[in-house]
């Protein structure tokens, strides 16, 4: 079936897919960008503070013509970065709707659990909370927080997180299942983040490769729609982007691709086989750029093998 929504904890209905402007840069190019995705179908834009494109962002919204209840919009508080003066939550999600000339998020995160190192991550949740009942944001949730992070937060929380947005692919699934599984306990929605790594950071011939080309040849699709309706069988909102409309024309098909139970489980396996060297190292540079944040926004500047 077509891609719809997840209800979130919150009451809420979030779409299932997402264009993220992680990788995008800045510049007239991404508001052609996102306002390529938007035509295509998208109706879920995902941005954050340290992007550094989230005017860009908010005027490809506006550019579109579609009204603010027609799309849903993310974004992320992401501390001190590039050498620049931290800004509190309240702050930094004031100057986010600034930039997207909004008056509300459908959705803000706290990017890190490290970013609450000096005031802890129940005085940062407090304030997530205090924004939330203020009307300035309907949805609260945080980014690449584990689940010692999220016992912390839980233990004094009057909110529970509406989602987790994480890195979700077959060659890290394995590592991460605990982490889903225990947000399904808890009723957060998981979001994937990078989750066509394994074909923009992967080299062909892999173990992985092999299956996901035979179970696209199998159904007559691309890899990367196979490799998404794979990430969409485990109950998570995909967060994607391409420059190309074809491509994303394909990411939104995926909504009417149903992969069966033996094609998940081969993909499963075939992750666990092991990740290239080459693509481990791309993941060792996102964990070290999330936990400094500044790493985030050098290599999103840079772009990340976009598909």
């Amino acid at each position: 079936m077509p891609f719809t929504t997840i209800t979130l904890n919150d009451g809420r209905k979030i779409p299932e897919i997402a264009y993220g402007s992680w990788t995008l840069g800045n510049g007239r190019e991404v508001i052609d960008q996102v306002e390529q995705g938007l035509d295509t179908g998208f109706d879920h834009l995902d941005t954050a503070q340290v992007y550094r494109n989230e005017e860009e962002v908010g005027i490809a919204f506006h550019e579109s013509g579609l009204s603010r209840e027609e799309v849903w919009i993310t974004s992320k508080w992401s501390g001190a970065w590039m050498g620049e003066k931290q800004l509190s939550i309240t702050d930094s999600l004031k100057a986010s709707l600034a930039k997207l000339k909004i008056e509300y998020l459908d959705l803000y995160l706290i990017h890190a659990a490290s970013l609450c190192q000096e005031q802890g991550i129940n005085s940062c949740w407090a304030e997530m909370e205090a924004l939330q009942a203020a009307g300035l944001v309907k949805s609260i949730g945080v980014s690449n927080f584990q689940i010692a992070d999220l016992e912390v937060l839980l233990s004094k929380a009057k909110v529970v997180p509406a989602v987790n947005q994480i890195l979700i692919h077959p060659y890290v699934y394995h590592q991460t299942k605990p982490l889903i599984a225990y947000l399904k306990t808890k009723n957060i929605v998981p979001e994937a983040y990078s989750a066509l790594v394994p074909l923009t950071k992967g080299p062909d011939g892999t173990p992985l490769r092999k299956v996901l080309d035979k179970i696209s040849e199998k159904h007559k699709i691309a890899p990367e729609q196979t490799l998404l309706g794979w990430v969409r069988t485990k109950g998570v909102i995909i967060i994607t982007t391409s420059s190309k409309k074809e491509r994303l024309e394909r990411y939104i098909a995926v909504g009417d691709i149903k992969l069966s139970k033996k094609d998940v489980e081969e993909i499963d396996e075939a992750g666990k086989k092991g990740i290239p060297a080459s693509t481990r190292a791309w993941v060792g540079r996102v964990v070290v750029g999330v936990a400094g944040l500044v790493g985030v926004a050098i290599w999103g500047a840079r772009g990340l093998g976009r598909l």
